[in-house]
């Protein structure tokens, strides 16, 4: 049956839409709180941007920026703000769409070239936004059914993510400070009909009386919001901090689960490296001036350093733990090498990041673990050695070392 096309003419203006068209009689969604919102996802999404730069530091091997080494927690810290951060943004991206997508509908869509471009601004920050939350959310899980690197793609659409956003604030400014500036109460309102442009307010039909009925006030949206992200944070950010770990009933690791009380990024399973790990003909080829090799009983003898270094991943789970093993230096210089040098250390696994370059303090400060709180390494935490260094991501703390190369 044929949808019928005849329209309703709104008062006061030559606008028509069609009579199938939805009616929205919230009083509760305004500019004032849209503007709030607004103003909160913005810190958000600033937090982010400028934490998963430095987090994107990790994968960057210029020599005329060096990785620091203090403080020693710094990439557990700053990680796991970046993604306690993504997180919250999900449900409070929800909100905030939920405050304004009757704005969708209004009719005509295109009245002019101001709205057109508002309307594109808007369509190129929510699918970036969703795109960039929503697999971001999903490399937590380690699951990635997206056929893309993901660091690479995740990186560069944060760009686009922080460029429309500023391209919306440009475009929206006199709604953004009208909203700031206004009382929550006295705010105009989004979504009552009549459909038209007021001239004389941010809305659609202008200053509206608070809800006669009973309901949610756009303070109580604002509460309930941020107290849903504040339990959506307290319940994952224990996979950080330690203190919380007995609520984080949403984090992704626990700090104290795992082989030895540490968590596993990637097992020797799923390395394809059990086999070769645990062979006990296993050598360690040291590349250099001086080239040489060690057997698992030299490892023994030479492993007398003792640090206390965090371990921090990627999607945010962090943990403590004291490792012993050899100094990574002292392998170097017995190759011919020195603390100047830049040296590669690579895995015997296969498929993901198999090596890990190293240089200037990161080097004079990394040590090859042989043990991990007190007993020698499981295979999962990179039996027979494995690479730890301070302010560095699991991701490059190499498991199952094979070979280690003094470039210069």
């Amino acid at each position: 049956m044929a949808r019928r096309e005849h329209t309703d003419r709104v008062p006061g203006t030559a606008a028509s839409r069609p009579v199938w068209w939805p009616h929205f009689s919230s009083t509760v969604r305004s500019t004032a709180l849209t503007a709030r919102l607004g103003r909160a996802l913005g810190i958000a999404f600033s937090i982010c941007f400028l934490t998963g730069l430095l987090s994107y530091t990790q994968y960057l091997t210029w020599s005329w920026l060096p990785k620091p080494v203090v403080p020693t927690w710094g990439y557990r810290l700053t990680q796991g703000i970046h993604v306690s951060t993504g997180i919250a943004s999900i449900p409070l991206v929800l909100v905030k769409l939920w405050s304004v997508y009757p704005n969708s509908f209004r009719w005509p869509p295109f009245p002019s070239l101001k709205r057109l471009l508002e309307r594109l601004s808007v369509a190129v920050l929510v699918s970036a936004t969703l795109v960039q939350l929503v697999t971001g959310f999903l490399n937590l899980l380690d699951w990635r059914p997206f056929g893309w690197d993901f660091v690479v793609v995740h990186y560069a659409l944060a760009y686009v993510v922080i460029g429309s956003v500023l391209l919306h604030v440009a475009i929206k400014l006199p709604d953004i400070r009208y909203g700031l500036t206004t009382r929550l109460a006295a705010g105009d309102v989004l979504t009552e009909i009549p459909w038209h442009d007021n001239p004389v307010s941010h809305s659609n039909a202008g200053p509206q009386p608070p809800p006669v009925t009973p309901g949610i006030s756009r303070r109580g949206v604002l509460l309930a919001t941020g107290a849903g992200i504040g339990l959506v944070v307290l319940t994952s950010v224990g996979q950080t901090l330690s203190p919380l770990e007995p609520i984080g009933l949403l984090a992704v690791r626990q700090p104290s689960r795992g082989p030895q009380g540490v968590p596993v990024g990637r097992t020797a399973e799923e390395a394809g490296v059990v086999a070769a790990a645990t062979d006990p003909d296993w050598r360690l080829e040291v590349k250099g001036p001086q080239p040489y090799e060690l057997r698992l009983a030299d490892l023994e003898p030479l492993a007398t350093q003792d640090v206390r270094l965090p371990i921090a991943a990627g999607q945010g789970w962090s943990a403590v733990a004291d490792w012993r093993g050899i100094r990574l230096l002292d392998l170097v210089e017995r190759a011919g090498g020195a603390a100047g040098s830049r040296v590669v250390v690579r895995s015997l696994g296969k498929g993901g990041i198999t090596k890990a370059e190293l240089s200037g303090s990161q080097l004079e400060q990394a040590v090859l673990a042989t043990d991990l709180n007190g007993s020698p390494l499981d295979v999962d935490h990179g039996y027979p050695l494995r690479l730890v260094g301070p302010n560095r991501a699991e991701l490059f703390d190499t498991k199952w070392i094979g070979t280690i190369e003094v470039l210069r």
